[in-house]
């Protein structure tokens, strides 16, 4: 009986919306969509593989492989196209590795922006010397089979985020946020702005401004009505 399903296609967020998104951070884009952010931010074990990795953004390729098995891993990449983020589920997480070397050489010759892996990714040492930038929730050199069943492009749950194909993926050194393939155009351009406007605020700290003034930290100090003592503690 086939348990799998894959799918050929994707409806891939525009490529301008993409471009803009290079330029903003994770935590632009988590703020910038207000309540929405924090379900959009995958857990905090999903970290870079690799300190100073380059930030990426890009269309959300998926696979979802069997405890063990990484053989849907291996259609999605052969599935993905340049500039695509491929994020990979294996929720038995320790089961086998679902990335290594190989499949990294493979990535950078299609041109891929980068992947996510929720479970184990292999092979660090040569993964983080070529240089494709790569997240995971674990590091771990369990051998992987390539029979099992699971899918490709069809949505994911990963680090407690549901992810669509042809989602925008951003990711860099603070952790990896989804943006609804919809939704893209106006969170990318909030995200913008307040760079933007933070950029302006490190201006005026540069020039003599305080942060607990201009971050509002004063203010809300000031509605607490906190009692200070202009003294030394003295045990």
């Amino acid at each position: 009986m086939n348990q799998s399903k894959v799918f050929l296609k994707v409806n891939r967020v525009d490529a301008a919306v993409v471009e803009q998104a290079q330029g903003v951070t994770v935590a632009d884009v988590h703020e910038a969509m207000g309540v929405a952010g924090r379900p959009a931010l995958l857990g905090a074990r999903m970290r870079p593989i690799a300190e100073g990795q380059r930030r990426i953004a890009g269309p959300a390729v998926t696979a979802y492989c069997w405890p063990g098995d990484n053989l849907m891993m291996h259609r999605a990449l052969y599935l993905a196209q340049p500039g695509d983020v491929l994020v990979v589920v294996c929720q038995a997480e320790l089961s086998g590795a679902q990335w290594g070397d190989l499949a990294t050489r493979y990535a950078l010759e299609k041109g891929l922006a980068g992947v996510v892996v929720q479970g184990c990714v292999r092979d660090v040492d040569q993964v983080r010397a070529l240089g494709l930038p790569v997240w995971s929730t674990h590091i771990w050199p369990m051998h992987p089979d390539k029979n099992g069943h699971g899918s490709v492009n069809a949505p994911v749950v990963c680090e407690g985020v549901e992810i669509r194909p042809g989602d925008l993926i951003v990711a860099d050194g603070d952790g990896v946020v989804r943006v609804p393939r919809d939704e893209a155009p106006r969170i990318v351009d909030a995200a913008i702005a307040k760079m933007q406007k933070e950029e302006d605020v490190a201006g005026r700290v540069k020039a003599g401004a305080s942060v607990w003034e201009l971050s509002g930290a004063s203010t809300a100090y000031a509605r607490l009505q906190i009692e200070e003592t202009n003294a030394a503690f003295d045990d």
